[in-house]
């Protein structure tokens, strides 16, 4: 045990109160004592991790790892029980998808150990000590991908910047998004930083299923004749708000981001249909709750009029792309900290709309009649979605050549001087 397994452990039994509330199972994983089961390393193909923590990180892998296959054996590690189930639906047929431990030093020399990876790409802003710590002894390069760094968490990194330079410098390679998160990467003190834009413009479809809106519809007995607003991501007392200034007449879904807030969102719902209670359809019913998992875009397709939630709170936003990338028009609240440069850009482009807690029933209501308004401001968002993919392959190429020049590495060293060859570090050579 370090000193930051002792901190990790007195944070933990002072916050007991709040996270025991939760039943929690598979602790010898989550406490790294368990290995999760991984296929043998192929000698000829480098290995990337995916560290992920939870839904919104795995959701932005989407692209990202049919990117990396053809190349690579890619590891899905996410920590909480909805990130690794979403990882299991998304990618448990085409890549490794194991349960992150906390970030103990025998939990993380237990991933490395049985994953072996040729590097580790960390999604978004993830810098765990003890992993980046073990990662250094292995030389195994991390790199942070998709990165952001807000305001709010930069002020608080900046406050202990001391502390926290080494695991900046520690870093082999921040791919952040834009020119002012690189500047925060760099002040916070990574020397390699590149900008690649964000794969979440990559990882929201484009393309409808209409199978998965069609079943979700008839399971909900929601009525596709009248009009529907769907909130996703919805915090504490938003679901409240929008019951109160919806439209009359106009049906609303609203999808809490967590699955805690199911049973307290359904009683600000007054007799809402549940998802996961399909056969208790209340008469006449106008509202409903999406209390599943992974069927928020089916719900989006279904929708007249978005609503992001977390941006009417004292909250940091949510992501708003993947509506607006099936073309729906969107609405936001003014708290959009953690997603700033996303909705500047779609402002810019006259793809999503602004409102407040104030106006949002005026807005809702304007927006519900004047169909040419929504189509517009629907088709506005989607060209901008468009306009703004490609990151995706900028993140593949880096994390592979990174992988390629570890494996490189450590064959010169196991070969004889005189006896190598020389390569250009494509994935295949491996």
């Amino acid at each position: 045990m370090n000193p930051i397994d002792a901190g990790y452990m007195l944070a933990a039994a002072l916050s007991a109160p709040l996270w025991a509330r939760k039943p929690r199972g598979d602790w010898p994983r989550r406490l790294g004592l368990e290995p999760g089961p991984f296929a043998p390393v192929h000698p000829r193909r480098v290995r990337v991790l995916l560290h992920a923590v939870s839904v919104g990180e795995v959701n932005a892998l989407r692209t990202l790892v049919p990117l990396l296959i053809p190349g690579a054996d890619v590891v899905v590690a996410a920590t909480t029980d909805s990130g690794l189930t979403r990882a299991r639906d998304l990618y448990g047929d085409t890549a490794h998808v194991c349960r992150s431990p906390f970030d103990l030093s025998w939990g993380a020399r237990t991933l490395l150990d049985e994953a072996q990876p040729d590097v580790v790409g960390l999604v978004e802003l993830e810098l765990w000590p003890n992993l980046l710590t073990q990662c250094r002894r292995r030389g195994i390069p991390v790199a942070v991908i998709n990165g952001r760094l807000s305001e709010r968490s930069f002020d608080g990194y900046r406050r202990a910047r001391l502390a926290l330079r080494g695991m900046f410098g520690a870093l082999t390679l921040a791919a952040v998004q834009d020119e002012t998160y690189a500047e925060r990467f760099r002040a916070l003190g990574s020397r390699s930083v590149r900008v690649t834009g964000s794969m979440k413009w990559d990882a929201a479809s484009l393309e409808p299923s209409s199978d998965a809106a069609d079943a979700l519809a008839k399971a909900m007995g929601i009525d596709r004749t009248r009009p529907l607003i769907v909130a996703g991501s919805t915090g504490p007392g938003e679901e409240a708000m929008l019951h109160a200034v919806c439209p009359p007449g106009v049906q609303l879904l609203c999808a809490p981001r967590k699955p805690e807030r199911f049973d307290g969102a359904a009683l600000d719902l007054e007799a809402c249909v549940r998802r996961s209670r399909p056969d208790q359809r209340p008469a006449g019913a106008t509202r409903y709750l999406l209390d599943s998992i992974g069927e928020l875009r089916a719900a989006y397709q279904l929708a007249d009029l978005v609503v992001i939630g977390r941006s009417f709170i004292d909250l940091f936003g949510s992501d708003p792309i993947e509506p607006i990338a099936l073309g729906k028009p969107t609405i936001i609240g003014p708290r959009i900290d953690d997603f700033r440069l996303i909705v500047a850009t779609l402002e810019a482009a006259g793809g999503i709309a602004r409102s407040s807690r104030e106006t949002l029933g005026e807005d809702l209501a304007r927006l519900v009649r004047d169909q040419d308004a929504r189509l517009a401001l629907g088709e506005r968002g989607r060209a901008c979605v468009e306009a703004h993919r490609g990151a995706s392959a900028g993140h593949a190429e880096a994390l592979l050549g990174l992988a390629c020049l570890r494996r490189r590495s450590r064959r010169r060293r196991s070969i004889p001087a005189g006896r190598g060859r020389s390569s250009v570090g494509r994935a295949s050579d491996f």
